[in-house]
Formats: structure tokens, sequence, C-alpha cells
């Protein structure tokens, strides 16, 4: 077995571009604990700098028949973090720069959810199923849920007894939740 702690940077990196698994563990055994030391000092969340080094060492390994060094293994791996640190910053900013406008949007009020338009879809709908009840039924209805008028006062407006204006308000229910099936019905009326 190759005592790989004995190789130099580049041969072990040339060992990693012929796929040998063990001078990848070393060069992740030899520059971990660098990269990391370097990294919280940066971002100060070890969650973030691990997350970051993984990807760096997982990039490294996928990537080794492509990587071409012109300084150095160990500037390639400080420029790789550095650039990565940079990335989770940018990638923070656009983040924060994304939550504050839709906090100000909400904040201003300049945004229609979709219950909203749901809400005035079906308000519409159920205008157009009161209109299409009978004329005497619908008036009567109109009077009892619109003007708050009650059965007494209905009754003595059309000059009608108050079981008169009472049966007509239960049918009218009756056939507005048929129609509509009570679920939404009863939201709106």
């Amino acid at each position: 077995m190759a005592d790989y702690g004995a190789y130099t940077d580049e041969e072990l990196f040339g060992l990693l571009k012929q796929d040998d698994q063990g001078a990848y563990l070393e060069i992740y055994d030899r520059y971990k604990v660098l990269l990391q030391n370097h990294a919280i000092r940066k971002l100060t969340n070890m969650d973030d700098v691990e997350d970051i080094l993984q990807e760096l060492f997982i990039d490294l390994w996928d990537k080794r028949a492509a990587i071409h060094l012109t300084t150095g293994l160990v500037n390639y791996l400080y420029t790789a973090v550095r650039n990565r640190i940079f990335n989770h910053f940018y990638k923070r900013q656009r983040e924060s720069n994304y939550l504050n406008s839709l906090v100000d949007t909400v904040e201003k009020g300049e945004y229609v959810t979709d219950l909203t338009i749901r809400e005035k879809e079906y308000a519409e709908i159920i205008k157009s199923e009161i209109d299409a009840l009978p004329p005497r039924m619908r008036e009567v209805f109109l009077l009892h849920r619109n003007e708050g008028l009650t059965y007494k006062e209905i009754a003595e407006q059309l000059g009608t007894s108050e079981l008169t204006v009472a049966t007509q308000v239960k049918k009218s229910l009756k056939t507005l939740r048929l129609r509509l099936g009570s679920t939404g019905f009863n939201m709106f009326i």
C-alpha cells in the first residue's frame, strides 16, 4: 500500500487524474482543515463552511480529468473555496433582495391573492343564482338578507303573511344550497 503522505501535491494530483482514490483521500485529509479554517473566517457559520467544502471536494473528484492546474494544487483549492464563498454571499444577497421585495409588496398591499380572486368569482356566481330565483322569492330573499328586514317587516311591506315570507326564504335558501353546494354557499350567504 502506498504512503500517500510522502507524495508532493503535484504527484497526488497526477494520481488523482488517474482515478486514484487514495490520492484523493490524501488531498482531502491534507487540506480539509486548512480550507475549513480559511472559510470559517469569512462565513462564521460552520454549516455553510461544511457545505462549501463538501461541494469543493465532490467537484474535485467529479471533474478531476478536466482540471488543469497552473499555479499548484493548494492555490487551486484556496481559489475554489474563495469563489464558492463569493457565490454563497451572492446567493444570500439575491435571496435577501427577493424577500425584501416580497415584504414590501405585501406591506404596500400591491398584491391580489388567489383567495380574493376566488371570492369575487364565487360572489358573481351567487349573484347570478340569486338573480335566477323566481321574482317574488328573489325579492323576499333580498329584503331579508340584504336589507336585514324581519319576516314581519317583509310581510307588511309586501302585503302577505309572515308564514309565506318564511316559506319563501326557506325555499330560496334550499334552492341556492342545491345549486351552489353547502360549503361555498355558507361562506357567502
